[in-house]
């Protein structure tokens, strides 16, 4: 298998593979926890590193706070070869999530909780997991920014940022990156977002890349899954929307079977086409996912195969709304 290439996705010099590992999944959200095998993630994490993949993705809020740890201990020995990005911004009860919170000695609280969980001196890339619409972006920004000085973050990220909020933020201190969903299934970005961080110089680091399983064609009615799994109240997994969803996915694997690649492979493939500033990371934690996605990057798209692509999974052709109401209210926009 071909090492991958790697990518500056933004103006201040953060350089990651072209493909990156989102670990969320290692700990919760997808399957159940009898699914979920230690000892597979932190061989998934090595591997990962064997095939040249750089940058590693996890938050406070991922467990809570247990997949920090996972990753402390599947990079024991590798720290120094490797890009960890990780988030702040929730605060937590015994119930977990339970609010926001971005206020300026809370991200600082955050932080020093992450360097002590992720076993390291450093966090490589630091992003805001939500905007907290209390506390003014550019506090919050100064904060981060305060910990870029002190050496404790190297560049700032923000998640599910609107297009002022990313440029207030990135007044105050350089922004390298914006973490959000982008994919064939959920294009929110096109029309406005994507060209203000063009414009600003900030890379695009798209979740979910696969539609949350949708775009790799194994996925299933909201009902079929687990008591626990984020999918059973996905609105796009249910009744007619799955339908439509299941149809307009079709020319994801129609183009697959013709190129003798994945579903998936392709879904990627065709993020990785869309900018040289775009550096998806997908989530798995198998080993044998993770190879299928890294060699996506060698898969070529030419403009023909594309435009039907863009035209087959337009965002009038997805049905149903991307979260639930509440986590929608989440979305900065």
């Amino acid at each position: 298998m071909t090492m991958l290439s790697m990518r500056t996705p933004g103006k201040p010099g953060l350089t990651v593979s072209a493909i990156g590992l989102g670990c969320m999944g290692m700990s919760q959200s997808y399957g159940t926890a009898e699914e979920r095998d230690e000892r597979e993630s932190i061989a998934t994490v090595h591997r990962a590193i064997e095939l040249g993949v750089t940058f590693f993705d996890t938050a406070e809020a991922y467990g809570p706070f247990a997949n920090e740890e996972l990753l402390a201990r599947a990079l024991n020995g590798r720290r120094d070869g490797v890009t960890i990005a990780t988030k702040f911004g929730f605060r937590f009860g015994e119930n977990g999530i339970n609010g926001v919170d971005s206020r300026p000695t809370h991200v600082r609280e955050a932080v020093e909780g992450s360097l002590r969980r992720l076993a390291t001196d450093r966090i490589d890339v630091l992003y805001q997991h939500r905007v907290d619409p209390a506390v003014p972006i550019e506090e919050t920004v100064g904060a981060m920014a305060e910990l870029v000085r002190e050496g404790k973050v190297r560049y700032l990220g923000l998640s599910e940022a609107g297009a002022q909020t990313i440029r207030r933020a990135h007044a105050v201190h350089p922004i390298a990156v914006l973490q959000s969903e982008y994919s064939l299934w959920e294009r929110n970005l096109e029309a406005e977002i994507i060209p203000v961080l063009r414009e600003l110089g900030i890379g695009l680091v798209p979740f979910s890349p696969l539609g949350r399983g949708f775009l790799t064609g194994t996925a299933k009615r909201a009902e079929e899954y687990a008591e626990g799994d984020f999918r059973r109240n996905d609105p796009r997994y249910q009744g007619a929307n799955f339908d439509a969803n299941m149809r307009a996915a079709a020319a994801v694997r129609e183009l697959a079977a013709k190129k003798g690649a994945t579903p998936g492979q392709i879904a990627l493939a065709w993020l990785l086409h869309k900018g040289p500033d775009i550096v998806p990371i997908p989530g798995t934690k198998r080993r044998r996912y993770l190879e299928e996605n890294v060699a996506a990057a060698a898969i070529a798209l030419d403009a023909g195969e594309m435009a039907a692509l863009d035209a087959a999974l337009a965002p009038e052709k997805i049905a149903g709304p991307r979260y639930s109401a509440p986590q929608m209210a989440m979305i900065d926009r």
